[in-house]
């Protein structure tokens, strides 16, 4: 009897090799995308949520213009930065609201059709299914914030805003939908049922916008003690009349050491686009406590004021523009963006890990009731 040649580049589990699992070709992932693409091009659902979009965000864009071009609300130069970040918030609330739905359901999904093990059987490795189901949701969540570019240039050309500023927020706001996408995929590849991911999807989401500020408020009253701090203030004597001669002085107050939880903010997708969107300084109230109304802008500041508060407490500003010398010691607080968009990439990309690792063949273990072709 002739001897039996045995593959010894199996392992004796009947695993695929790890090397094979993260094997990532431009011709397979390309492949899966166009699959996914085709998909959902085919859709009527699909041209229905475009113009639904774009109905939805040119009205609203619209109605907000003819709001803030009323005499009461100051001049187009003053009005500008309030419009653009209105817009700006209105399409990354949309998108984290569209942007779920496109990948929330398409491992559990194709799963319960019975059409993924035909992928998994093929050639195709799991990162490459996993990136090409990934790159479509998200260049389909690009398409919707590129409709949306027409009405953030309109709320440009209102003045007062930086032209870098739209560059700016849209590549911020696509990186977060990709972001969420990845959160997405995880949890379709994670739960058996299109509907736990898609919840699971949305609460992640939430968690994101509406748990970071409740949570930093929350926190609130834990980082707050009395302690000795030095005032840029003016002098007790001082009785109102003429310009104040600030002085330091050191007095017991309340102090909130907000860099310790500044974090809870920066994760937060809106303080992100925020702060990064790179809007004109937001100038000082005048004399009557007006100024260019400007979200971005005040978001930005206020954010990384509590990241880096100044060691000297000022207040002389409130007695007006050029009236009493600025406090000594003030610093530039830095950027807080980066490490927000990174903890947001960073979500997206532990939901890949996950859909692949729920991708690798042979599964182990599969949940009751799961459909495998």
């Amino acid at each position: 009897m002739s001897p039996v040649a045995i593959d010894d580049t199996v392992p004796a589990s009947g695993r695929a090799p790890r090397s094979g699992t993260w094997r990532l070709t431009w011709q397979g992932v390309r492949t899966v995308a166009q699959l996914e693409l085709r998909q959902r091009v085919r859709s009527t659902r699909w041209v229905v949520a475009l113009v639904v979009w774009f109905v939805v965000v040119g009205g609203l864009t619209l109605l907000l213009s003819g709001a803030l071009s009323s005499e009461t609300m100051g001049s187009e130069t003053e009005t500008g930065p309030l419009m653009f970040g209105a817009v700006v918030y209105l399409v990354l609330g949309l998108g984290l609201l569209v942007t779920p739905t496109l990948t929330s359901t398409t491992v559990n999904g194709d799963r319960n059709a019975g059409t993924l093990a035909t992928l998994q059987v093929t050639l195709l490795s799991p990162a490459e299914i996993a990136l090409g189901k990934l790159a479509a949701a998200w260049l389909a969540a690009c398409v919707f914030l590129l409709i949306s570019v027409p009405f953030l240039v309109l709320a440009l050309f209102r003045g007062n805003t930086p032209p870098s500023a739209l560059l700016r927020v849209v590549v911020i706001v696509a990186l977060l939908l990709a972001a969420v996408c990845g959160i997405g995929l995880g949890f379709s590849a994670l739960v058996s049922r299109t509907a736990g991911s898609t919840v699971l999807t949305f609460m992640s989401v939430a968690a994101l916008v509406l748990l970071t500020p409740t949570l930093f408020g929350l926190t609130f009253p834990s980082i707050t003690q009395e302690e000795q701090v030095t005032v840029w203030a003016p002098p007790a004597s001082w009785n109102y009349d003429g310009q104040p001669e600030c002085e330091l002085t050191t007095q017991t107050r309340d102090v909130s050491h907000t860099e310790r939880t500044w974090w809870l903010l920066g994760i937060n997708p809106f303080v992100v686009v925020a702060d990064g969107a790179g809007t004109r300084p937001t100038p000082p109230p005048d004399d009557t406590g007006g100024g260019t109304a400007d979200p971005l802008g005040s978001i930005r500041d206020g954010v990384r004021d509590l990241r880096s508060p100044d060691k000297v407490l000022d207040e002389c500003w409130m007695y007006g523009e050029g009236t009493a010398p600025a406090a000594p010691d003030r610093h530039t607080p830095g950027p807080v963006w980066p490490w927000g968009l990174a903890a947001n990439l960073l979500l997206g990309v532990v939901g890949f890990v996950v859909a692949v690792r729920r991708l690798t063949i042979p599964s182990r273990k599969l949940p009751r009731g799961t459909r495998v072709a």
